[in-house]
């Protein structure tokens, strides 16, 4: 045998347990939260794959650090934990993971825990002898029954009223900005009602904005979609109805939904306050109060 392929097998055999394969668990997000137990003084990671808020109960303090980039979250217990509960949320479309922890201290010669890796695909598709992955009849059922401006009400709904913790992930729906001088003056002008834009959100090419509305008078108010002046495809009061000013039902929200454009250029265009006669053109050295009349 040549001495120098003996040298080369005998280097390899001490080079190769120097590496290790660094193993990583599947765990499938099925609206169900996931156990991820730590060991105290040792770091676990959670690979996301999007970028989340990490919402913790405040009784936590020092005792589990949490920090979050680029789609990965780290966690490091520095004392046991008994079950809690904590929330990832994503930061573009409001939705959240949850996952339950505990903390625990390693026994002697525990291996590290291994890392996390959270995905919503089925993590054994089934194949097909040709390697193609095997297809069945709901793969062709239609993934949205529900009509968008439905869904983005309901989202919309979900996030001013329901607990962050309850509010249903919606993919592909975004935070959209409004406009700081957007007036709602002639939204309702049959009414006298006051209107304030809280907030929108988009998905796909609809829009959905968020108004506050509260009665400025002492009578009771029925609520009609009928009084609304605007381009609009659908609209939804939270409640039928406003109370008197001054009591707990005086105000309510509506939901706008528009397609193709925002509420700012949905609404009817506000009438200028501005005299457009003063933009006439003068007499040349006349003053305004002796300009000869033109016909």
């Amino acid at each position: 045998m040549n001495p120098f392929a003996t040298s080369v097998v005998l280097g390899l055999t001490l080079i190769l347990p120097l590496f290790k394969c660094q193993a990583v668990e599947l765990m499938r997000w099925e609206r169900l939260p996931l156990t991820v137990p730590l060991a105290v003084g040792e770091e676990r990671v959670l690979f996301v794959e999007r970028n989340v808020r990490v919402g913790m109960p405040a009784g936590l303090g020092d005792r589990l650090r949490v920090q979050s980039a680029g789609g990965t979250v780290y966690l490091r217990a520095n004392e046991p934990i008994e079950p809690t509960r904590l929330q990832l949320q994503d930061a573009a479309t409001g939705e959240l993971i949850l996952l339950d922890i505990t903390a625990e201290v390693a026994q002697a010669g525990q291996p590290p825990l291994e890392a996390i890796k959270i995905v919503e695909s089925p993590i054994n598709p089934a194949h097909t002898k040709d390697g193609h992955s095997e297809t069945t009849a709901s793969v062709h059922e239609p993934v949205q029954q529900t009509p968008v401006p439905v869904v983005l009400t309901r989202y919309a709904a979900q996030n001013l009223y329901a607990p962050l913790r309850t509010v249903e992930p919606l993919t592909g729906v975004r935070p959209v900005n409004l406009p700081a001088d957007l007036s709602l003056d002639l939204l309702m002008p049959s009414l006298s009602i006051s209107a304030k834009a809280l907030a929108a959100w988009r998905l796909d090419d609809y829009w959905v904005t968020a108004i506050r509305l509260s009665n400025q008078t002492q009578a009771h108010v029925d609520l009609d979609p009928r009084y609304l002046l605007g381009d609009f495809t659908t609209a939804t009061f939270q409640h039928q109805f406003l109370g008197p000013r001054g009591t707990p039902s005086d105000t309510t929200v509506l939901y706008l939904t528009t397609r193709g454009q925002g509420i700012a250029a949905a609404l009817i265009p506000t009438i200028s306050p501005i005299d457009a006669a003063l933009n006439l053109p003068q007499a040349l050295g006349a003053s305004p109060k002796e300009r000869p009349n033109e016909k």
